[in-house]
């Protein structure tokens, strides 16, 4: 089911303690690439507690461009998908990754495998400032040809060969994911060689982890739920006071887990903290906008590649935070960020980014003029579909079940 929400949506506080229990939509990390290893597989393979959200439809719409069969059950979230034995049924095609980063990744580095196929990439206007020439360069040394270094791009492909490839990954893991989840489909055995380090490494080693579990061929496949999306109502108590207990958190693939070291810290402290955030970037923005809220300051660092995704996160985090009256320092890697009095009547910009209105919605949720009225509002609440539409829905749910 796709919600829908106004352009702009004021965030109700919480006037009493949180109390409540959360099931987390599925990892899209981890559903996007088990729907890409299944359609990789040589049998039919049921996904379950997959996420569905834009990007992962965006993927499933994008492997049924190329000819794959994918059969969803969403009330179920169970997505059934026929492998294919590395074969691309399609010969051309074309393929709208929107700003989805792990499709866009990995549907390129997909494609390389059909010898003799023509395809048309294009996303967002977001996803044409994206990452991806350096994994365009690693594909054309196998053969392919790619009509530009950024989206959109049209390529012609030769299918792998194998042999070594040079890969400059430092701007994003996922090109270093894609790359490693076809090589085993290369004519030859295929070996990457990273120049400079790659993106955050608890996303490689998922990868690995499941190309290892893949590799089995399973006929059921059992997905994560989002711990990214669990640092939300992990720092909710922080901001309301109460507990929440989760059903489905807690998996050994994903690195963001260790947001709950970071939660247990201040909960223990109500200080701020310094945190190097580079393998688990995706949840620096949940204690960035919590900030405001504890005594001292907070320290993020490991956090430069953030530039480059879904915005600049860490200069629409540093701008956001200053609207809101904060005393904010910003470098290159990280934010310093100084507790000064909240302004209250703030629209907080969104960017197209998920992570900025689920962040500032928990910051919202505390009730700054004691009164119960909402004192901060986000624009754009609909970008939170990209992977998780139902937070708003199960954030008025727990107000709604602790009032």
């Amino acid at each position: 089911m796709m919600l829908t929400y106004p352009p702009t949506l004021p965030i109700q506080p919480f006037t009493k303690p949180v109390r409540g229990s959360v099931t987390l939509p599925g990892s899209k990390s981890i559903t996007n690439r088990a729907l890409i290893l299944a359609a990789l597989g040589k049998q039919t393979v049921t996904l379950r507690g997959a996420l569905f959200s834009r990007d992962t439809r965006l993927m499933i719409a994008a492997l049924r461009q190329l000819g794959f069969v994918v059969e969803t059950g969403e009330p179920a979230l169970t997505i059934r998908v026929e492998g294919r034995g590395g074969e691309i049924p399609v010969r051309e095609a074309k393929i709208d990754v929107g700003n989805a980063g792990t499709a866009a990744r990995f549907l390129t580095a997909l494609v390389c495998l059909r010898p003799g196929g023509t395809y048309h990439f294009d996303g967002d206007e977001a996803m044409r400032r994206r990452p991806i020439g350096a994994l365009l360069e690693a594909l054309e040394s196998q053969g392919a040809k790619a009509s530009a270094r950024s989206f959109p791009f049209t390529l012609r492909t030769a299918g792998l060969r194998g042999g070594a490839v040079d890969l400059d990954a430092s701007a994003s893991s996922q090109m270093l994911s894609a790359l490693l989840m076809v090589a085993p489909q290369a004519k030859s055995p295929l070996t990457v060689r990273l120049k400079g380090e790659a993106g955050p490494k608890p996303f490689v080693t998922m990868t690995e982890t499941m190309l290892r579990q893949f590799a089995t061929a399973p006929a059921e496949y059992q997905i994560e739920g989002d711990a990214s999306a669990a640092s939300y109502f992990l720092a909710l108590p922080l901001v309301t006071g109460g507990e929440i207990s989760f059903t489905n958190y807690g998996g050994p693939l994903q690195g963001d887990v260790r947001f709950r070291d970071v939660v247990a810290a201040v909960s223990s402290s109500r200080r701020g903290v310094a945190r190097d955030f580079r393998e688990f970037s995706d949840t620096f923005l949940t204690l960035a906008a919590l900030a405001p809220l504890l005594s001292g300051p907070t320290k993020i660092s490991g956090i430069a590649h953030t530039r480059k995704q879904e915005t600049d996160r860490v200069a629409g985090m540093a701008r956001e935070l200053t609207k809101l009256g904060q005393h904010v320092i910003e470098t290159e890697d990280t934010l310093e960020i100084h507790p000064r009095p909240l302004q209250a009547g703030v629209g907080i910009e969104t960017y197209h980014d998920h992570r900025f209105a689920m962040s500032f919605a928990i910051l919202g949720c505390h009730d700054l003029r004691k009164n119960g009225r909402p004192w901060l509002t986000v624009k754009d609440p609909g970008c939170c579909a990209k992977t998780f539409p139902a937070f708003f829905d199960l954030l008025a749910g727990l107000r709604a079940g602790s009032h």
